[in-house]
């Protein structure tokens, strides 16, 4: 116990000493942080609308020749519920495709009611279970007996993806290269505390002290400056996210159909994950500068 209130101790006092350097590190890895949470919140939120997106969007209509008698076209629907990446199927027919346009037509479905015949085809509607599987399932419905056509917005769906990707993608990239920076910094950070020690040091590994009793109070310093750098870090981003959202107002998030991530269910976890952040990149940080001064 007294060699952990010594170490705790005497990072308290190192930092205090460097508390300069100290506070560059938690303006550097904060900023860091802060860049984070902005892609973070930001990639998390175009997900959750692409996916909402997506969702209009996951449904291929299969239009079947005139002469396709109900009987067939129920046959047709058997075999695509069997296809994979099909989550359900159904006929609809053109008396119901028609009524379903006058409703989109809104006040002005009535034009609809002079023309002397339904132009709509019967057709089947297919949900799609998994959009990177529908290629291969309108592939396999353009060469079923009986289909006329195959309707379905693969552009959209294939620009919804790649967007979907490169986002994730993005975000992994950044988060790897803002953590490298941020060790770095501190790094040198504890390497300016560890040269201004440096014959305290000797003298303690003279007198038997080990690698780990002369590295624990750097390594808590490291720590203490990445825990300190996370807390203002969520707060900055916790105030941050609330004033956007008051900003863009629920009225005007439930007219443009954006769903936006919980406040509340963000800045829980953000904390979790900016504290590991943190404390991960304080501690690989002492390390770092420890060990090569200590030969380890």
């Amino acid at each position: 116990m007294r060699t952990f209130f010594y170490t705790i101790k005497q990072a308290f006092l190192q930092f205090g000493r460097n508390f300069n350097m100290g506070l560059a590190s938690i303006f550097a890895i904060t900023a860091m942080l802060l860049i984070l949470s902005v892609f973070f919140i930001a990639a998390l939120n175009v997900n959750m609308a692409a996916e909402a997106i997506k969702g209009d969007y996951d449904t291929i209509e299969i239009y079947l020749k005139d002469d396709v008698k109900k009987k067939q076209a129920q046959k047709l629907v058997a075999d695509l519920k069997e296809t994979d990446g099909v989550a359900d199927a159904w006929y609809k027919s053109k008396k119901k495709a028609m009524k379903e346009f006058k409703e989109r037509w809104g006040d002005n479905g009535y034009l609809l009611d002079n023309l002397d015949r339904n132009p709509l085809p019967n057709s089947i509607v297919v949900q799609i279970a998994d959009l990177e599987k529908a290629d291969a399932i309108a592939a396999h419905a353009e060469g079923l007996k009986g289909v006329e056509d195959v309707k379905y917005y693969k552009d959209t769906v294939d620009k919804l993806l790649k967007i979907t990707k490169f986002i994730q993608w993005s975000a992994i990239i950044l988060m790897i290269f803002l953590i490298i920076v941020s060790i770095v910094v501190v790094s040198n950070t504890i390497k300016l505390t560890v040269f201004n020690r440096a014959d305290e040091i000797t003298i303690m590994k003279y007198v038997g002290a080990t690698n780990w009793f002369i590295r624990g109070p750097f390594l808590v310093e490291g720590i203490i400056i990445g825990i300190l750098s996370a807390a203002i870090s969520v707060g900055l981003t916790a105030l941050i996210y609330h004033k956007l959202i008051e900003m863009l107002g629920d009225q005007l998030l439930s007219i443009l159909n954006i769903p936006m991530i919980p406040e509340e269910f963000l800045i829980y976890n953000l904390a979790w994950i900016f504290l590991a952040l943190g404390v991960s990149i304080g501690a690989c940080g002492s390390i770092i500068s420890m060990r090569k001064f200590l030969n380890a």
